[in-house]
């Protein structure tokens, strides 16, 4: 990896004078990534658009010009915009991201249980490409909704994205294993990353991996980790792992503006880190461009 570690690294010069909103350090991520390189988890929030009374995870505004900041920052191009939890079943902020960031940009939806095939459609045509289920933050979208809604999505050629505890996954997994659409695991399936392989839900989403019934995010370091940043080195183990097991399978995200931290994080840390993770241009290209475009219909 010596040569991805040295390729594309900016002097110390000539970050000084730049500032990432909603992320900490100046310079760049050292790694040249690969043409298309996509970051597909990040969350836009617009004060233009309302969102829901008493969210949660309610955050300042974080827009697109903002996030082409980030964007020139990594070294990503292509982008797929999740729909927040604090904007509810509201995708209009998620669209209007997509529309501003053009073709390169595809975006996942929460939608209510009954929301119109004609609106299903619509949400497709401007790029959305997958339904979140964000069951770990909101209750918006059901577990009792998942598998009549993969039914509806299935012929658009959509996904489901999942935010789910480890017990609701595993109390779900006969209905997940199932389902007519593959699967995306949300910020490492929340899998411990202590003795992980041991863990239960290791083995179950491994499994849906291996299948290639399943897709999983490896976002949100800090979400998952003991340690804690800058380096969030406990989590390198179960990153190479889920890549190793699983290489046409795995995605990678900024998780950009981090709307779960008060300390935002170094973001180009973040992106070197990654590189690391892959090990290898071959597997650095499957984890950026390849599987994305697969997913995404890029």
């Amino acid at each position: 990896m010596a040569s991805l570690a040295a390729a594309g690294h900016l002097p110390s010069a000539m970050a000084a004078d730049e500032s990432f909103p909603h992320s900490s350090g100046q310079e760049r991520a050292r790694n040249k990534l690969p043409p298309h390189a996509c970051d597909c988890h990040m969350h836009i929030y617009d004060d233009r658009f309302a969102t829901v009374p008493g969210a949660r995870l309610a955050h300042a505004a974080a827009t697109v010009a903002m996030y082409r900041q980030i964007q020139k920052r990594n070294g990503t191009t292509r982008t797929v915009v999740v729909t927040p939890s604090a904007y509810g079943t509201d995708n209009s902020c998620t669209l209007d991201a997509i529309g501003q960031l053009g073709a390169d940009a595809r975006g996942v939806a929460v939608v209510a249980k009954d929301v119109s095939d004609e609106e299903l459609v619509r949400l497709d045509k401007a790029g959305i490409k997958g339904l979140r289920f964000n069951v770990a933050i909101t209750s918006v979208m059901t577990p009792e909704m998942i598998e009549p809604m993969a039914r509806r999505v299935a012929p658009l050629g959509w996904h489901l994205q999942l935010n789910m505890s480890n017990d609701d996954l595993l109390a779900n997994r006969d209905m997940l294993t199932r389902l007519p659409v593959p699967i995306v695991f949300d910020h490492f399936a929340k899998i411990p990353v202590q003795d992980s392989e041991s863990q239960p839900i290791f083995k179950f989403v491994t499994d849906l991996l291996t299948a290639q019934r399943a897709y999983i995010k490896l976002s949100g370091a800090y979400l998952v980790s003991k340690v804690g940043g800058p380096g969030y080195g406990d989590v390198a183990p179960l990153a190479r792992k889920l890549i190793d097991l699983a290489p046409t399978q795995v995605l990678w995200g900024s998780d950009w503006p981090h709307p779960t931290e008060k300390h935002k994080p170094d973001d180009a840390a973040l992106v070197d880190m990654m590189v690391s993770w892959a090990g290898s241009e071959e597997k650095l290209k499957a984890l950026l461009v390849d599987n994305p475009a697969r997913l995404y219909h890029f």
